[in-house]
């Protein structure tokens, strides 16, 4: 170690997370049950190439540390690695053994599994706590951002971010600073939302992960994410590092992410007892609207276009009176999402349920016979300039003789904290119309394909902006 530097920085600890009193009754020590780790023992886990020990360097009543420290093995990290494509050096010389990479990550997922989920059998109390921390992190890659990216991913967080340069050489300042940074954290959080914090930003902050990135990784960055990234002002960036920029997965993932932002979209709320507030999503709001109008034209045949991962699907199969359920979908994966989630391979009755491929702007004989669509949270998917093919298949070809309609209503964006890029509600969306233009386009379908509408709203409505989602009721006109 070279003379006055800080001994954390020099040797192998790569995070360090220091806990006060999160009351006056509960000891700092008592971090130890949260974490499953008790403060008297070193435990070491090995995991291919990496070995990772938990242990205290402190433990009182007032103050607490826990340090996670890997041992990184580079050549049995090249034999066992599965995501990365490096050069032939780069697989050997690289910056794995001693910064906080996507290894950390993953360790933290493994070490402090129950934490990081939010359980403790022994002391459940614990878990909703907001504790007095500081997390030091001495050596973390800022790729294409350096320390301006580390307080731009965790300020808006609530944390007091410290992010010092690392010199390339402290004996050469001539060469410069290097890519990494000397993270300090403070402030007062959950256990578990940190853990879960860290889990995502630091494979975002290295953008060059050591595994696989697929579906898998969907359901984790949402899992993990939570509500915390569905308002988080640089959501797009740390959706596209943490799925590698792969496009597919980064429009799932905003999309589901933009499904929990919905929850806490605008002033809608409904009761929920004892003197409390709790907020419905607006996507239930949405399926239960459907619902009501599908219920009461008193369809029998229903198919979902663009049915997703088949949220509205499985609503519609737990209703005996739709008989005959079909939902369409032109991404392959999301059908497959659907058909996990319906349960198909077993369902009781085979055939009730069917899934198929297609896309809305081309005739399929297949969607026949309906007596009802839904296009949920659709159209504005759909380029302008394709949107009159969807017209002829869904009205002229199919023609059932109700289709429901749901989009968001421009107008109400103003009461979400944060859009996507394009300045939309998902990062996928091609327009968003206000309620005269969506009203505009309805009146035009109905002249040329023989329907009258009914416009309706769907969450709480603003007096000036109206409602989140507008609702079209299309119904097909009776031959006299």
């Amino acid at each position: 170690m070279r003379p006055g530097r800080d001994p954390w920085s020099a040797g192998p600890v790569i995070l360090t997370v220091t806990a006060q009193r999160p009351a006056p009754d509960v000891p700092a020590g008592d971090l130890g049950f949260l974490l499953h780790k008790h403060p008297d023992r070193v435990q070491t886990a090995e995991q291919g190439a990496v070995t990772t020990h938990v242990l205290y360097p402190e433990s009182s009543p007032e103050r607490t540390t826990v340090a996670l420290v890997l041992e990184v093995d580079p050549v049995g990290l090249v034999r066992t690695a599965r995501g990365e494509t490096q050069s032939v050096l780069g697989q050997y010389v690289n910056d794995r053994p001693y910064a906080a990479s996507s290894l950390l990550a993953v360790a933290i997922g493994r070490a402090f599994s129950t934490a990081l989920a939010g359980r403790c059998t022994a002391r459940p109390e614990l878990v909703d706590l907001r504790w007095p921390l500081q997390v030091r992190l001495p050596a973390v890659p800022a790729r294409s951002g350096g320390p301006d990216l580390v307080r731009r991913l965790f300020e808006p967080l609530g944390w007091d971010v410290s992010a010092r340069e690392l010199p390339l050489d402290e004996t050469v300042p001539g060469w410069g600073a290097s890519r990494y940074v000397d993270l300090v954290l403070e402030g007062s959080a959950r256990v578990a939302d940190l853990l879960a914090q860290l889990y995502v930003l630091l494979p975002v902050l290295d953008d060059a992960q050591h595994y696989w990135v697929g579906e898998r990784e969907v359901d984790k960055l949402v899992r993990r994410g939570g509500e915390w990234l569905a308002t988080h002002p640089e959501r797009d960036l740390v959706t596209a590092r943490y799925l590698k920029h792969r496009r597919d997965l980064v429009l799932d993932a905003l999309d589901r992410l933009a499904d929990v932002d919905e929850g806490g979209a605008g002033p809608a709320t409904t009761p929920a007892g004892d003197g409390e507030e709790q907020r419905v999503p607006l996507r239930e709001h949405r399926r239960a609207a459907v619902l009501a109008v599908l219920r009461e034209s008193g369809a029998a045949r229903v198919a979902d276009l663009g049915c997703g991962q088949g949220q509205l699907l499985a609503a519609l199969a737990a209703d005996a009176r739709f008989t005959s359920i079909v939902g369409t979908d032109v991404s392959v994966r999301a059908l497959q999402q659907a058909s996990r989630r319906l349960r198909l391979d077993r369902a009781p009755d085979p055939g009730r349920v069917q899934l198929f491929q297609s896309s809305l702007t081309y005739r399929d004989e297949r969607l026949k016979g309906l007596d009802a669509a839904v296009l949920s949270e659709v159209v504005e998917h759909v380029d302008p300039p394709r949107l009159p093919a969807l017209e002829r298949v869904v009205f002229g070809d199919a023609a059932p003789a109700t289709v429901v309609v749901t989009t968001p209503n421009r107008e109400y964006d103003v009461h979400y904290a944060q859009l996507f890029e394009n300045g939309f509600r998902h990062a996928d969306h091609r327009f968003e119309w206000t309620r005269a233009e969506f009203a505009r386009w309805a009146d035009g379908v109905c002249a040329r394909f023989g329907y009258s509408v009914r416009l309706l709203g769907v969450g709480d409505a603003d007096p000036q902006v109206g409602p989140p989602t507008q609702l079209a009721v299309f119904s097909r006109a009776v031959a006299a």
